[in-house]
């Protein structure tokens, strides 16, 4: 299944477009993708997946380009150069519609549980930093910033490959949260940020 929604979005992007993703928990602007890419003008979309609707219709190509939200040069200055309010778009002006709060879809997730990135480019990682939206954040009314995230972990490297999967455990979290995550890129000063959106079970 996640092939075909690979092989589906190299429709959509160049070779120097694609990138990776968070895939599980699926990214805001990779749900949206997988859910609607094939039936994006689907009116029905504005009722049963509203802030997918309002992303479409702010800019459907950050669903089209989900594997290419990345800033160079930040040489690990992510929140001096990210400001409150921009974390879920990664200062991205093209992706702002993934900043918007609301009824996002979310993925139920345990205490312990996994990230999987999909790597296009096989470029692996220096690390990633994976943070949890604290307990009594609403990320159906609130616009994350960085005094609204624990830190959780953050990994060692990881040699280039197409899917890097690694465990996090919390505790205490429960309903609707926030994971985000910080891809630092191996090949160059890439950094990737993404908001994916749980209910911890």
């Amino acid at each position: 299944m996640l092939f075909a929604a690979v092989v589906g979005a190299l429709a959509w992007s160049t070779p120097a477009q694609a990138h990776g993703t968070v895939v599980g928990p699926a990214t805001r602007a990779y749900q949206c993708w997988k859910t609607w890419g094939s039936n994006h003008t689907n009116p029905a979309m504005q009722t049963q997946d509203p802030m997918c609707w309002q992303a479409f219709q702010a800019n459907p190509d950050t669903m089209w380009n989900w594997m290419s939200a990345l800033r160079d040069g930040l040489g690990g200055q992510f929140q001096a150069r990210t400001p409150d309010g921009t974390l879920c778009s990664n200062n991205l002006s093209r992706n702002a519609s993934l900043n918007k709060p609301g009824p996002w879809k979310t993925t139920t997730v345990g205490n312990n549980f996994s990230v999987h990135l999909y790597d296009q480019a096989s470029h692996g990682a220096d690390y990633f930093k994976v943070y949890v939206s604290k307990q009594g954040f609403d990320p159906k009314t609130q616009t994350l910033g960085w005094g609204n995230l624990d830190f959780i972990t953050q990994t060692g490297r990881f040699a280039p490959a197409q899917d890097i999967t690694f465990p996090v455990q919390t505790s205490g979290y429960t309903g609707h949260h926030i994971v985000f995550v910080i891809w630092q890129a191996s090949h160059l000063d890439q950094a990737y940020m993404w908001c994916s959106d749980v209910n911890f079970g």
